[in-house]
C-alpha cells in the first residue's frame, strides 16, 4: 500500500468519529460538503462552521499545480527552505504546448521552445519530492481524476477548473500559488465557509442531452457569480444516473459559477470508474465507508432545510444547450439558437469546431461523438470546417485510438491535438483568420470569454457537448439544429443524425499511457539535486521578497484603470503568448490590464499617465513609470472583479508593479485571495453606485489602515481635480490571520518570518 493510500485508510478510519461530532454540535444532520470540511478541519472543537462569514482552517490531502502556475508556486515555496513538500504533489506539462498543425509536431515544437522550464520543474520536482508528469501525459485535471482523486477527499490545486475531482465525490478546490506553497510548506489553508447551493438532479439523461448540458443550464440560472463563496452539491436520483466521468464534466465547470467547488455524492459509478483505472481497494474502502460519503440521508428528504438555495433540473427533460458568446452563462437550448444567431447578428458560418479539452475528453464524451462520425462517414459527409480533438490524457488517446474513436473522427476530417490544454486556453495558433476578424467557433470547453481561445477578441465562442460540437462541424452552420435538421449526403441523399450511444467505459480497459510520470525521489537523494534556473532566462526569475508594509494609510494615489465591465483575470493578465513567461515575474508584468477596458480610455489595456499630462500609454508602461517617481497606485473593478482561472500573476504583476489597492463593487473568491496573498488591500464599495464617484484625474486615500481587522470598516477620500472632497465608506473580508499577510507585506514574507 503506498502511503497516499495508507493516508486515505487513516482518513476513512477518522471520519466518523469527525462527522458525529459535528453532528451534534451541529444539532442536526449533514451534508456531504459538511462532513468532508468536518475531517479536514485543523480544530474540529474550536470550528465555527457559520456560513459565508467563518473562515475554516484546513489540512488538504494533496495539491496539484499545472506548469504554467506551477512555476510561480514553486519560486515562492524555494524561499520556504522546506526540503520537502509536506503533502503529496504533482506537476502535470499540460499548459505550454501550443496548438499548430497536429500532435507530433505540436510536442516536438513544445519540448524544443520550453526545455528550460521543463528543466526547472522536473528539477525542483526531484528535488522536493513532488510526482512529475512530462509534457504529452495529459491536463492536469483528467490525468488527476484518473490517479489521485478520491471520494472524500480535499484537494487544491493551482488551476480554476480543479473541481473537475468533484466528479469523484471530493472537494477538489482551486486556489493560487501562493496558498499551494503555503500547503506545501505544512501550513493550512483558509476559506470562507461556503454557502450550499444543493442542485437537485432527478430522471435520467436521454437522447442528445449530456452531463453537459446539465451544467450549461445551471450557468444560464446562476450565472457567472451566481456560486461566489458557495459549493454546489448535487443530490437526488438523477446523480446516480450520470457516469463518473459525467459528473466531472459537470463539476468542472462549476468554476464558471464562481463557486468555491462542486461535489457528488459517492456512488456505484464511481466504484465502476476506480476499478477501470487500476484502484479496486480504494473502490472497496469508499463502499465500506460509504455513509460517511453521501449526506445523510434526511438532506435529501427535506432539502430546504439543509442548503442555502435549490435548483431543481429534471434530467428526463432537458434538452442540448449552447452557451455564448463572450461569457458562458449566456445559455438557451439548441432549438432557440438559430432565432438568437440572426436576431443578435453572430455569423452563422463556423470557422472551427473543437471538442475535447478537460472538460470534455472522456472515453464516453469520444464515443458519443465518434457515433455522430460514423453516421456521418456512411452518408459520405465530412466536416465542412476545421475540426480538432483534444484528448485529454495518454491513457484516453491510447485508448481510443486503439478502439476506433479517433479514426473515425479523422475521417470525417478531424485532425488530433496533443493531450494538453491547446486551443481552450489560448495555446492555438490559427491561420485561417486575419486579426480582428470577426467569426463563429464552437467547442466543448469550459471558458469561452474574448480572446480567450485564439487571441482575437472578434472570434465568438459557443460552447457544447462534444456530440453537439461534431454536428455542427458536419454542416459548418450555427443555425444548424441536429436534433432535427436533415444534412445532405454523397448522391444529395438527405439524413437526419441519430441520438448518439457511448459505453462510459472501455470493454477492454484502458489502455495503458506511455507518457512519462516521474516519481518522487528517496528523501536521501533530494538534496544532491540542484534546481535548475539559468540567470540570463526571460523565462524564469528567482523571486524577491514584497517590501512589508510601512505602518502608514495611503494618501493622494492615482487611479491607474478604472475597469468597466466583466474584468476577469485573462483580462488582468492574458495568458496565449504570455504563458511563455509565467515564470518570470518582470516580463510578464508587461501584460497587466492589457485586455481590460478602462473606462477613462477608448482602447483595452491602456492608462492615462499624469506625469505626462495624462497620455494614453499601457498600463504596464505607465505603472512603471510611476515606479521610477517611487509613487503607488490604485485600481478601480465592478463586478465580480477576477472572475476566471486562478492565474496569480493576475495579483502579482499589480503588487510588483507599484500597486497598492483594488477597489471594486464585488471580487471573484480566488483573485480576492490572491490580492491578499502578495500583500495587496483588496476592498469594497459599501455603495456599490460610488463606483460611478470614480474620475480619470482623481486622487485616492485610504485611511484606518493601521486598524485594519475583521469586520472594521475603511474609508476612501476621493480628492477630485477641483479639490473637492468626497468620503466613501469601504468593506473588506481580511480575517486576522490575513491582516497579518498585508502588514508582513505577503503571506509568504509571514510564513518566512516565523
Amino acid at each position: 500500500m503506498s502511503e497516499f493510500e495508507s493516508q486515505i485508510k487513516k482518513l476513512y478510519s477518522e471520519a466518523g468519529g469527525k462527522i458525529d461530532f459535528l453532528r451534534k454540535k451541529s444539532g442536526r444532520p449533514l451534508t456531504l460538503t459538511e462532513k468532508i470540511f468536518a475531517t479536514h478541519v485543523t480544530d474540529l472543537k474550536n470550528q465555527d462552521f457559520q456560513r459565508g462569514t467563518s473562515y475554516l482552517s484546513l489540512h488538504p490531502d494533496r495539491v496539484a499545480m499545472q506548469d504554467a502556475t506551477a512555476q510561480m508556486a514553486l519560486l515562492q515555496f524555494m524561499l520556504a527552505g522546506r526540503d520537502s513538500t509536506a503533502v503529496p504533489t504533482t506537476i502535470h506539462c499540460d499548459h505550454l504546448i501550443q496548438a499548430r498543425v497536429g500532435v507530433a509536431e505540436d510536442m516536438k515544437h513544445a519540448i524544443h521552445v520550453n526545455k528550460e522550464v521543463y528543466d526547472f520543474l522536473q528539477s525542483a520536482s526531484e528535488r522536493y519530492g513532488i510526482g512529475f508528469w512530462q509534457p504529452g501525459a495529459g491536463i492536469i485535471h483528467q490525468v488527476v481524476l484518473e490517479n489521485y482523486a478520491f471520494p472524500g477527499g480535499l484537494m487544491i490545486g493551482t488551476d480554476s477548473h480543479t473541481p473537475n475531482g468533484g466528479g469523484l465525490g471530493m472537494l477538489a478546490i482551486g486556489v493560487g500559488g501562493a496558498d499551494a506553497a503555503d500547503v506545501m510548506s505544512g501550513l493550512s489553508w483558509e476559506v470562507k465557509c461556503p454557502k450550499l447551493v444543493g442542485v437537485h438532479l432527478k430522471g435520467s439523461l436521454n437522447g442528445w442531452a449530456s452531463a453537459k448540458d446539465v451544467i450549461l443550464k445551471l450557468c444560464g440560472i446562476l450565472t457567472v457569480k451566481g456560486g461566489t463563496d458557495k459549493v454546489i452539491e448535487y443530490f437526488g436520483p438523477g446523480t446516480r444516473s450520470i457516469s463518473c466521468t459525467g459528473k466531472g464534466t459537470i463539476t468542472n465547470m462549476g468554476a464558471e459559477l464562481g463557486a468555491t467547488t462542486s461535489v457528488f455524492p459517492f456512488d456505484e459509478r464511481m466504484a465502476t470508474y476506480l476499478r477501470a483505472t487500476q484502484r479496486a481497494d480504494l473502490a472497496k474502502l469508499a463502499e465500506e465507508n460509504a455513509k460517511n460519503l453521501v449526506a445523510d440521508p434526511e438532506v435529501e428528504k427535506d432539502p430546504k432545510k439543509f442548503y442555502d438555495e435549490i435548483v431543481e433540473i429534471d434530467l428526463s427533460t432537458l434538452e442540448p444547450y449552447v452557451v455564448g458568446p463572450h461569457t458562458p452563462d449566456l445559455a438557451r437550448p439548441i432549438s432557440e439558437l438559430a432565432k438568437d444567431a440572426k436576431e443578435k447578428g453572430y455569423p452563422v458560418e463556423l470557422k472551427a469546431a473543437l471538442i475535447g479539452s478537460c472538460t470534455n475528453s472522456s472515453y464516453e464524451d469520444i464515443g458519443r461523438a465518434a457515433h455522430v462520425a460514423a453516421q456521418a462517414k456512411k452518408a459520405g459527409i465530412k466536416a465542412k470546417c476545421y475540426f480538432l480533438i483534444t484528448p485529454g490524457s495518454d491513457q484516453i488517446h491510447n485508448t481510443i485510438r486503439r478502439d476506433g474513436q479517433l479514426e473515425l473522427l479523422e475521417q470525417i476530417g478531424g485532425t488530433v491535438l496533443a493531450n494538453a490544454c491547446g486551443p481552450c486556453i489560448g495555446q492555438w495558433k490559427r491561420d485561417d483568420i486575419k486579426q480582428g476578424e470577426k467569426n463563429s467557433i464552437v467547442t466543448s470547453f469550459n471558458r469561452n470569454f474574448p480572446a480567450r481561445n485564439d487571441g482575437n477578441t472578434e472570434t465568438l465562442a459557443f460552447m457544447g457537448s462534444p456530440e453537439i460540437v461534431t454536428a455542427f462541424a458536419l454542416t459548418g452552420r450555427l443555425d444548424f439544429n441536429p436534433l432535427k435538421d436533415k444534412i445532405t449526403g454523397a448522391g444529395g441523399k438527405e439524413i437526419v443524425l441519430q441520438a448518439p450511444e457511448a459505453p462510459e467505459l472501455p470493454a477492454r480497459g484502458y489502455a495503458s499511457g506511455e507518457a512519462g510520470f516521474v516519481a518522487p525521489m528517496p528523501e536521501a537523494e533530494r538534496k544532491k539535486i540542484q534546481v535548475v534556473i539559468n540567470g540570463n532566462s526571460d523565462r524564469l526569475q528567482k523571486l524577491e521578497s514584497f517590501s512589508p508594509w510601512d505602518g502608514k494609510d495611503f494618501e493622494n494615489l492615482p487611479v491607474l484603470i478604472k475597469a468597466k465591465g466583466k474584468c476577469t483575470t485573462d483580462h488582468i493578465s492574458p495568458a496565449g503568448p504570455w504563458l511563455k513567461y509565467r515564470g518570470h515575474l518582470d516580463k510578464i508584468s508587461d501584460n497587466m490590464f492589457l485586455g481590460a477596458n478602462n473606462a477613462f480610455t477608448d482602447k483595452p489595456g491602456m492608462a492615462k499617465n499624469w506625469l505626462e499630462g495624462g497620455k494614453e500609454e499601457t498600463a504596464s508602461r505607465v505603472a512603471r513609470d510611476y515606479m521610477d517617481e517611487k509613487m503607488s497606485w490604485v485600481a478601480v473593478g465592478d463586478e465580480n472583479y477576477g472572475e476566471g482561472s486562478s492565474r496569480e500573476h493576475a495579483a502579482m504583476s499589480p503588487r510588483y508593479l507599484g500597486g497598492k489597492a483594488v477597489i471594486a463593487k464585488s471580487f471573484a473568491r480566488i483573485h480576492e485571495t490572491n490580492l491578499k496573498k502578495q500583500g495587496m488591500l483588496p476592498v469594497q464599495f459599501k455603495n456599490p453606485p460610488d463606483y460611478d464617484k470614480v474620475k480619470k484625474d482623481d486622487r485616492v486615500s485610504i485611511i484606518g489602515l493601521k486598524n485594519l481587522s475583521p469586520g472594521k470598516p475603511l474609508t476612501m477620500i476621493l480628492t477630485h481635480a477641483d479639490k473637492s472632497i468626497e468620503r466613501i465608506e469601504l468593506t473588506h473580508s481580511f480575517t486576522e490571520e490575513q491582516t497579518e499577510w498585508f502588514k508582513a507585506g505577503s503571506a509568504l514574507n509571514l510564513m518566512k518570518g516565523r
